[in-house]
């Protein structure tokens, strides 16, 4: 009696396992977290890269994301010498069944579709309507 119910737990399980697989929400993955998406995008972030511009030492991207909805989006730059930086205040949801999030910078609005969702790293595309939009890549802090 015992290997039948062994048996039936492996089934239960395996089914399990192929449904959550085949089940992505996001394209690039993850196929499985125990995190919700909201825990999963809250903290800090540095942009890595927008499409094929690799972001350095010269030039920073950092957002911070809050678990109230408020956003930090930060820019700095050292060119010649020179350098600066800009900070704007704003806030964040998901949309479209959280396979987008909107960032609203002081009235400008943005919309990402979310192409990857994990704790460590995050890929936005920047144009939610066709293919050609640039992937922002970021990893936390």
């Amino acid at each position: 009696m015992s290997k039948l119910k062994n048996f039936s737990y492996l089934t239960v399980l395996g089914a399990a396992s192929l449904a959550t697989v085949g089940c992505n929400k996001y394209e690039d993955g993850p196929n499985f977290s125990l995190r919700t998406k909201k825990a999963r995008i809250v903290g800090g972030w540095n942009v890595e890269s927008i499409g094929s511009e690799v972001l350095g030492s010269t030039y920073s991207i950092n957002m911070s994301f809050e678990k109230t909805g408020s956003l930090t989006y930060t820019e700095s730059y050292t060119y010649g010498g020179y350098s600066d930086s800009y900070s704007y205040a704003g806030s964040w949801e998901f949309a479209s069944d959280k396979e987008e999030i909107r960032l609203n910078l002081d009235g400008d609005i943005q919309v990402f579709e979310i192409k990857r969702l994990t704790n460590k790293e995050v890929w936005l595309d920047d144009d939610v309507t066709s293919a050609d939009g640039n992937i922002w890549k970021l990893e936390a802090k």
